[in-house]
């Protein structure tokens, strides 16, 4: 027979009180039955905990040795349930999330703001990282939701959900002609330098795009401020979607729809299935997934009053 959380907590409990009559009632249980547990713990640990007199109840020498072991024993078994109820209630936990340029600088800081307003206990650490690290941080665990572009591999365990598709549209230098109409087309930065950043710009864009009207000069960098960056001193595009249209004007630069094809990022959130993510894993992915459709929305009416300016 084991020492069960029960027969503890009778003992602790005759200590407390100096009674078994008290003791029972404390725990609602009649005076036999707390009797019982205690003589099941003696048999236990082979020895008396207790001397029992006429008037009085006292621990045995064997009795005072053993009772701060037991409340420990008590205590740990009640900070670990007041820590699962806090993880479970969102009270406490951590989420670990990663995401790439221009994600990073646009969705993810409206994102997790507005999250920490709703469970201010919940710490989100975030990693601004290449769309290849936020992948091997899914895959090894040390990430559990990452952002990026459908269109990237995924495998189990990482399971990945659609938030919205956003348009791309095409960064210009305010002096190139191309910048003073409303929207581009595609034939019409084909022989402009196209400074690059995307690591799957074949497979997510050029794929969807007419070959004879494919940039025939591409630049490749590795972050969209380096592409914008270097729009700035030399003539070119740069191509990224039309959320990041106030980091492209941070650059003094313009960005207009690109069209004839219109293309779309579909931007997707992904996360770890096993082992079963935490409630502030699960709580931040539900999030998310409710709050992306309100962020499109106030981003399409920020960016068409910007516009209509």
């Amino acid at each position: 027979m084991n020492v069960t959380l029960r027969q503890l907590r009778a003992f602790v409990a005759v200590i407390e009180t100096g009674s078994f009559s008290e003791a029972s009632k404390s725990m609602h249980l009649s005076q036999a039955a707390l009797s019982g547990l205690v003589k099941e713990l003696e048999d236990r640990v082979g020895v008396r905990l207790l001397d029992r007199s006429t008037r009085s109840v006292s621990p045995s020498v064997v009795g005072e040795a053993f009772e701060p072991m037991a409340r420990r024993v008590l205590a740990d078994l009640d900070e670990a349930l007041a820590k699962l109820t806090n993880l479970k209630e969102l009270r406490r936990g951590l989420v670990r999330v990663a995401a790439p340029e221009p994600l990073s600088c646009s969705l993810m800081p409206a994102l997790i703001t507005m999250y920490n307003d709703n469970h201010p206990g919940v710490e989100v650490r975030f990693e601004d990282v290449p769309i290849e690290e936020v992948l091997a941080g899914l895959h090894s665990g040390s990430t559990d939701i990452g952002f990026g572009t459908s269109g990237v591999l995924v495998d189990d365990p990482v399971e990945g959900h659609v938030l919205w598709a956003e348009p791309l549209g095409a960064a210009l230098r305010s002096d190139d002609p191309l910048a003073s109409g409303e929207s581009v087309a595609w034939k019409d930065i084909r022989d402009r330098p196209l400074i690059n950043y995307m690591a799957n710009l074949a497979t997510n864009v050029l794929s969807h795009v007419a070959p004879q009207h494919h940039p025939r000069n591409v630049v490749q960098v590795h972050r969209v401020n380096t592409a914008l960056a270097m729009l700035t001193v030399k003539q070119g595009v740069v191509i990224c979607p039309l959320m990041a249209e106030s980091l492209v004007h941070g650059f003094g630069l313009k960005l207009l729809p690109l069209k004839q094809p219109a293309v779309s990022w579909k931007i997707s959130a992904f996360a770890r299935q096993r082992p079963a993510p935490s409630p502030a894993v699960q709580s931040f992915l539900d999030f998310t997934l409710n709050f992306s459709q309100t962020w499109v929305t106030i981003n399409a009416v920020a960016l068409n009053d910007r516009r209509m300016k």
